[in-house]
């Protein structure tokens, strides 16, 4: 294993990788970081397409170090998908979708469940907590029982059916609470707190191994790319693990020499119900203020106080990024729009980085000709109410 320490990005502080560990204690989410000379010596980016089509392929780079504790259902490896016909009504011709609804659970989430259950299972954890809008809990749900540990999910009850169910059916402690997923942070802390260290916190960025899996879609769109990076990287927001981490591989794979020195623009895709890192980003803060009454049809995304504000703030402005917000009228409308077209249902997450990518090249900010991807982060399937059908005539 090339995993040499974590690290603070906020002080500085080194910490052991050895451990389980959550966050420093300035407070701040910690890194993990690797020996990337030793990784470009053992391995170089022509070996990948001999080896399976999951997120383990880049295994070099993962914090996994025994390979028995790997708990995998094959994630990772997503089609990079063209979209000519809406890319061509946007002004977008070189526009793709990373389809990340075809992972199990049907959503990213899977990516950094998969890698952080390995890790917690490897550093003997045996029961993990954490709050969540709904898709990271269905996930962590799922890989804890592939990996034989326990599993307590919390999660607002607003939080779409199809993940309470697939939390039940991972056989885990589901608990439901009446507000917003911070709400839902609370009780767990409290719970973890309270359980003399035989729970674990697996919230967002509250361990680091997360964080590990979801920075493989950065590697991948690189590779399935031919090693080279697009202009543009269109990202729905709330935690904003998936932009940290894809921010956080492109600086590992410029250091290991698999691209060159240009990184791709991230974009910050927000609802204009719940949008404190556009809020924050705009007026130049380097943290973001708590979101009152955060309400989105982008369930996902409705995170009032991010975790990771200073880093996905700083991932947008190292790369000349920016930050959106788009309301849930025209999420419904592109989402529409765009599987007429396409043939592919998005979540309402994704559908959001549709309408912030045509907001973006109508006002000039991708210029004509760049290669834009957007991710759409889980299966429109789980949304059935994103497609009204009351109007269809029945026969």
């Amino acid at each position: 294993m090339y995993l040499t320490h974590l690290e603070c990005p906020r002080c500085g502080r080194e910490h052991d990788a050895g451990e389980p560990a959550n966050l420093c204690g300035c407070g701040s989410p910690l890194l993990a970081r690797y020996d990337l000379a030793a990784v470009a010596k053992a391995v170089t980016p022509e070996r990948f397409g001999l080896r399976p089509a999951d997120l383990w392929r880049y295994r070099e780079v993962l914090p996994v170090a025994d390979e028995r504790h790997v708990t995998t259902l094959g994630e990772g490896w997503t089609p990079l998908l063209r979209a000519p016909a809406y890319g061509h009504e946007i002004g977008i011709p070189d526009l793709l979708v990373k389809d990340e609804g075809l992972t199990p659970t049907g959503s990213f989430k899977a990516r950094g469940a998969a890698v952080g259950v390995s890790r917690a299972r490897e550093l003997g954890v045996e029961r993990i907590a954490m709050p969540t809008n709904g898709n990271a809990g269905a996930a962590w749900a799922t890989y804890a029982a592939r990996a034989g540990l326990g599993a307590t999910i919390v999660m607002p009850l607003d939080a779409p059916s199809i993940c309470r169910r697939e939390c039940l059916a991972a056989g885990a402690d589901l608990r439901l609470v009446d507000g917003l997923i911070s709400d839902a942070g609370t009780w767990v802390a409290e719970l973890v707190a309270g359980s003399g260290g035989t729970v674990f916190d697996a919230g967002t960025l509250r361990e680091p191994y997360r964080l590990e899996g979801k920075k493989t879609m950065g590697y991948e769109i690189a590779e399935q790319l031919g090693w080279l990076v697009p202009d543009v990287i269109i990202y729905p927001t709330g935690g904003g693990v998936g932009l940290i981490g894809i921010h956080k591989a492109m600086h590992e794979l410029r250091e290991l020499g698999w691209i060159g020195d240009k990184l791709p623009r991230l974009v910050a895709v927000q609802s204009t119900g719940c949008a404190p890192i556009v809020r924050a980003f705009a007026a130049g803060e380097e943290r973001a203020r708590p979101w009152a009454d955060a309400h989105t049809i982008a369930f996902g995304i409705t995170v009032p106080a991010p975790l990771g504000d200073e880093l996905i703030l700083s991932a947008l402005r190292e790369s000349s990024g920016t930050a959106l917000a788009v309301d849930d009228a025209e999420i419904l409308t592109d989402l529409r729009d765009f599987a007429a077209r396409e043939g592919l249902l998005l979540c309402p997450e994704g559908a959001a980085c549709l309408t912030a990518a045509r907001h973006l090249r109508a006002g000039g900010w991708i210029r004509a000709g760049e290669r834009v991807v957007v991710l759409n982060t889980g299966a429109g399937l789980k949304y059935p109410e994103t497609v009204d059908v009351s109007g269809v005539p029945v026969l």
